[in-house]
């Protein structure tokens, strides 16, 4: 297909409906339980339910980096080529609707609501008190099964094996993005630990699509594979033909597919050849999907708050959640790449989380010159989550990077970017739940 028939235009993302309170008088409180691996409780609950997840066929998605736009893209192709598309992704940004997608449109508040009590009245007495995510994750799947879907696409939440996602017996097809070190204190130290969590998704003999990966985590992923007779299947990367295009080589007949790609970011390019590897095996499977729906629906996706564009009083922010190593080093590429003959200074708006990789995010980002503008987390709608103390991280920003023109704390993310409004470019990162923040403040949720 010519480049030049293949649509561009973006319409804009439709807005989150108003946060009822009814939602939060529910999930909230379900936060004391934390996060707490297992099936169990997720199976006995479902069971209470009529076991709704057995009605939805299921894309289950797993992975560090990536799954979420993998998810994004391959809901949007599969809307576009007419079936009745389901998404699941977590966390949100400004929303719980956005995490229960029909067709690309959030679930209502007031449907949320109904549901969140559905799966509230089942909890019975004397069973374990299920998680926030886990019953969020059971009104997904009521939703689905209720809405008889023709396919959910699920984002795994964490690791794989004993996320709470993880009750679909035969999925249509697994996806293991990337692996690198995040979460080890749930999912084991060593990156083939970490490798054997999310393996933990493959079912007897369904088709899995894999990323690139470390070589330990590939090892622990193609044994755990061969073990259970899945047939894997790893694309190359796209390849970028021109400022906003890609091209990629099927794995059936190596035929080129171009297509627009509206995600920033070269990482994109493997992330979308994943999601192209995967609507190649549902086409084997006898899906109805043609080239012309795959480019249209890849023109169409959207996943804010990565890689995304923005103005905030009438200056360009880059906004990125860049929340661990490996994506602070896909923020920093691109970030070099904006210009590489004559490279500025960065303004570098962040807030971290207490249990992450403080040292190897900053080492990623910052260079000689930047300036340095941290600031807290909000953390008041998250119990159990702490930011990270800003003073230490400040030393330790310094300690890494001692020539950075400037290091300031700020009591709030727009106090900031009120002290960080330059002619240089401006990035927030360093959570999804900051990034969230800025977009929910702004009433922005996708501006270019």
């Amino acid at each position: 297909m010519s480049l030049l028939h293949a649509p561009c235009p973006l319409p804009p993302a439709p807005c989150p409906l108003p946060l009822s309170l009814d939602i939060n008088s529910v999930i909230q409180p379900l936060q004391r339980f934390g996060v707490h691996l297992g099936l169990d409780r997720i199976v006995n609950l479902l069971a209470n339910l009529g076991n709704p997840h057995h009605q939805v066929p299921v894309i289950h998605v797993a992975g560090t980096n990536g799954k979420g736009s993998v998810c994004a893209y391959l809901s949007s192709v599969l809307t576009e080529a007419g079936y009745r598309t389901g998404r699941y992704t977590s966390p949100h940004l400004v929303d719980w609707t956005e995490r229960i997608c029909l067709n690309e449109q959030p679930i209502s508040s007031e449907e949320l609501s109904q549901l969140l009590e559905k799966v509230q009245a089942a909890i019975r007495a004397g069973d374990d008190s299920a998680t926030q995510f886990e019953v969020i994750t059971a009104a997904a799947w009521l939703y689905f099964a209720q809405q008889q879907v023709d396919v959910a696409v699920v984002e795994v939440g964490l690791g794989g094996r004993l996320d709470a996602t993880n009750v679909c017996l035969e999925p249509i097809v697994t996806i293991i993005t990337s692996i690198s070190r995040e979460h080890w204190q749930q999912l084991g130290p060593t990156v083939a630990d970490i490798a054997r969590e999310k393996a933990g998704i493959l079912k007897p003999g369904c088709p899995v699509v894999v990323g690139q990966l470390p070589p330990d985590a590939e090892e622990v992923v193609r044994s755990r594979a061969l073990e259970l007779e899945c047939p894997i299947f790893t694309p190359q990367p796209a390849r970028q033909i021109a400022t906003g295009w890609a091209e990629y080589q099927t794995l059936q007949n190596s035929q080129l597919i171009k297509y627009p790609l509206p995600l920033a970011g070269q990482i994109q390019l493997a992330n979308s050849a994943l999601a192209l590897a995967a609507l190649e095996i549902l086409q084997q499977q006898g899906w109805h999907i043609s080239e012309e729906t795959i480019i249209k629906g890849i023109a169409k996706t959207q996943w804010p708050g990565r890689l995304q564009w923005t103005t905030w009083n009438n200056h360009k922010i880059l906004l990125d959640g860049a929340h661990n190593t490996a994506a602070a080093q896909v923020l920093r590429q691109y970030v070099d790449s904006l210009d590489t003959v004559n490279p500025k200074p960065v303004n570098w708006v962040m807030g971290m989380f207490a249990d992450k990789d403080h040292a190897d995010i900053f080492a990623a980002l910052l260079r000689p010159g930047d300036r340095l503008f941290l600031v807290p987390i909000p953390v008041e709608s998250w119990p159990g989550r702490t930011s990270a103390d800003l003073n230490s991280l400040t030393n330790l920003a310094y300690s890494l990077c001692p020539k950075l023109s400037d290091r300031q704390i700020h009591p709030d993310l727009f106090t900031a970017l009120e002290a960080a409004t330059t002619d240089d470019l401006i990035v927030v990162c360093g959570s999804l739940y900051l990034v969230g923040d800025f977009l929910s403040t702004t009433n922005i949720i996708r501006k270019s």
